[in-house]
């Protein structure tokens, strides 16, 4: 890729210096990009890191930079000290120009991370905040720092390792992280080789970007951005502008309705049967099967009915009409039942947190003191109130008994059913085929990773926040509190926008589609269902279910025989092949195989052991997850130190901090300042307006009391054994 008489050349390998850097950047001719903006931007890949040391002084937490690392297209440098950096940005600002509508774009692996050092250093024009320390870009003259993590959407480590044309792989193990340094201790070349390839690998995914998406310009400021922009085009193109404008301004909230499609929203369902929680304390599990489905959220979004009208509010409903509206719309309800009670014992889908409660606290507790909740599941409730969709109503009464007299139905709605918009419907479908034909095909490692993140990307942009805080940076007095915006404001802007081709209910159903189809596999597993984790389940007996699974997987068929007709599309669509000349139907449960043995202890915790014939290279005998320690870490942890690692998968297991993967973090807003000792006993003044402290910590595996409380009395476990 040649950007003026420079070509990017991964091979290009060694340090300069900061004149040197300022030197050829000014004998170098770029390539410029024009955004829809009128923003020129330096169609090149320019790329900042840092390095830091966390340390105690006076048993205050301290943090320092001890070292920066900057590169633009084939050139990276370095630094010790801020003043340093500063100085190279304004000399890079002024001899490329750089002004508000002259820019060169930055990209930080993290950029809330260096943005903490920097913030008090630099007079931001504009910082563009997710949330509260969550930049995603911050402006400074015509310079613009931008995070490629949320680009990304994975580690630094990862986009090394996912690069298809420029391989430049992050290097570890050459920078140890628990010396204390700063910018006066020597580095050796091993390690400044090491900061110099995080450079190198980032400005590698950079230049990849450029050249698929076609310019600097082009490259969204998120993952998310991708799909939304290709879905946006597809729906709101000069051919289908007007038609589909219609359909969204017929597609309307009310702020009410909102409010009410916010409670009843929810998320993938991830839990553990409490009957092998309790027996799994003393041991593992045997020849356990592992199914999941084959892109859940994109095949109920192509096969199932979606909201497609303005709701209507019905004030008053008779049980008829409650029934038949339940059959025929997409309904949504405020329902108060009483004396529920579980008809099973091995899961129980409705979650403690999405129960609505009076603010009152003498009612709230006279409520929850009748409720017995199973790890955030109801099991029973004397009195509750929810609120829920046709399908998640459907799942309570499949899992639960109540008073059917004592029902209370309020603020009902329901709309019109359909399919998604064709043109949208159709990006989805052609995501899916393209993700499956390119995986694995020489040559289209880009196009395969550019469709699977956009796959994954599809369903979240359905649900993103329409009201969101209003959040505000100040050079003076840093993050401003949280605005909230005005509903009525917010919902109106949202109605009439020209540039909206989605409608947040949608999203709504997606997952209360998801969650019925998973649903359907625990209780057709019954005593056998183990763990469920959104779109997978891992049961025992597998053999024994392959008629619910095929039967299922036949709906599949005649749920996309059924679209496809009414739509006019062919049916292979929905089954591409892959390298392999294998046919990939969407939706369909898939059979992963079977772990020699399986261990759950709880939600996002379990360990397996694969059978001898599926170790390779590539699969590990032992694999374990735990929500936020590292897998990896984690395993080679219970090898070496446990006979049989499930001995040490306990609920009294402690992954010490080496092997845990797990970083505190604090953030330091106040200046620190002092004399530092480095590790080879050097003395060194030193100075932060801001910074973040981390250090390792280890992880402690506990269940919350509540939830023993219910193993102890509902499995009659002994108190002391756990």
């Amino acid at each position: 890729m040649s950007n003026g008489n420079a070509t990017f050349s991964p091979e290009t390998k060694g340090i300069i210096s900061n004149e040197e850097f300022i030197n050829r950047i000014a004998s170098t001719r770029f390539a410029f990009a024009v955004s829809g903006k009128n923003i020129t931007y330096f169609n090149t890949p320019a790329a900042f890191d840092i390095e830091t040391s966390s340390f105690y002084s006076h048993r205050e937490k301290q943090a320092v930079m001890y070292i920066w690392q900057f590169g633009i297209l084939n050139w990276v440098t370095v630094g010790r000290t801020w003043k340093s950096f500063i100085s190279l940005l304004n000399s890079v600002s002024n001899v490329l120009h750089l002004s508000d509508k002259i820019r060169l774009i930055i990209y930080v692996h993290n950029l809330p991370f260096e943005f903490q050092f920097l913030r008090k250093l630099i007079e931001w024009d504009k910082v563009f905040l997710l949330d509260k320390r969550k930049p995603v870009y911050a402006l400074y003259g015509g310079i613009e720092f931008r995070c490629s993590l949320k680009l990304a959407s994975k580690s630094l480590e990862k986009v090394g390792e996912d690069l298809a044309k420029y391989k430049v792989k992050k290097l570890s193990g050459d920078l140890d992280y628990e010396l204390t340094r700063f910018h006066s201790t020597p580095l050796t070349d091993k390690e400044l080789g090491y900061c110099e390839n995080d450079i190198r690998v980032l400005l590698a995914y950079i230049q990849e970007k450029i050249e698929v998406d076609g310019g600097i310009d082009k490259i969204p400021l998120t993952n998310t951005g991708y799909v939304r922009n290709l879905c946006r085009e597809a729906c709101l193109n000069k051919k289908l502008f007007y038609k589909y404008s219609a359909l969204m301004r017929e597609l309307t909230l009310t702020p009410e309705e909102y409010a009410q499609l916010k409670r009843g929203f929810s998320g993938g369902f991830t839990h553990a049967s409490a009957k092998y929680v309790a027996e799994g304390k003393s041991k593992p599990l045997e020849a356990v099967g592992s199914f999941d489905f084959t892109s859940s959220y994109p095949a109920v979004m192509l096969l199932e009915r979606f909201p497609m009208s303005k709701a209507e509010v019905v004030e008053s409903l008779t049980p008829e009409e409650f029934e038949k509206s339940l059959k025929k719309y997409c309904c949504l309800f405020d329902v108060t039942v009483k004396n529920v009670r579980a008809k099973i014992d091995y899961d129980h889908p409705i979650s403690e947190s999405k129960l609505l409660l009076p603010k009152d606290k003498k009612e709230r507790d006279r409520i929850t003191s009748g409720w017995i909740v199973d790890n955030g599941r109801i099991v029973d409730a004397d009195e509750m109130t929810m609120t829920v969709t046709e399908l998640d109503w459907a799942t309570f009464n499949d899992f639960y008994d109540y008073d059917k007299e004592s029902i209370q139905i309020h603020s009902f709605r329901r709309y019109e059913k359909g399919y998604l918009p064709k043109p949208f419907y159709m990006a989805i479908l052609e995501l899916y085929g393209k993700k499956t034909r390119l995986k694995d095909v020489p040559g289209e490692e880009i196009n395969y990773m550019i469709s699977k993140n956009m796959m994954n990307s599809a369903y979240g942009m359905i649900v993103t926040d329409i009201v969101r805080d209003e959040l505000e940076y100040d050079n003076v007095y840093g993050y401003k509190k949280p605005v909230k915006p005005d509903l009525e404001e917010a919902i109106d802007k949202y109605n009439k926008s020209k540039k909206r081709f989605l409608f947040y209910p949608w999203g709504v159903w997606v997952t209360a589609y998801a969650r019925r189809n998973l649903f359907s596999g625990i209780l057709a597993c019954k005593e056998d269902y183990i763990y469920s984790d959104t779109d997978s389940i891992k049961i025992l007996n597998p053999e024994r279910h392959m008629d619910y699974i095929n039967e299922y997987n036949n709906q599949i068929l005649s749920k996309i025989k059924r679209a496809s007709t009414y739509l006019q599309i062919s049916e292979d669509l929905y089954s591409p092949t892959n390298i392999k000349g294998k046919r990939k139907t969407i939706g369909v449960w898939d059979y992963e195989g079977k772990y020699k043995r399986f261990k759950t202890l709880g939600a996002k915790r379990y360990m397996f052991e694969r059978y001898p014939e599926d170790i390779d290279k590539d699969h590990p005998q032992y694999v374990i997850t735990i929500s936020g320690v590292n897998k990896k870490k984690a395993c080679e942890y219970l090898v070496k130190t446990f006979a049989d690692p499930f001995d040490g998968f306990t609920h009294k297991l402690c992954v010490p901090e080496e092997y845990s993967g797990r970083l505190t973090l604090t953030y330091i807003d106040e200046p620190c300042s002092g004399i530092g000792v480095d590790y080879l006993g050097n003395p060194c003044n030193y100075y932060e307006e801001t910074s973040i402290h981390m250090e390792p910590s280890q992880y402690e595996l506990t269940l919350s009391d509540k939830y023993k409380s219910f193993l102890y009395r509902l499995f009659d476990v002994e108190e002391d054994s756990w």
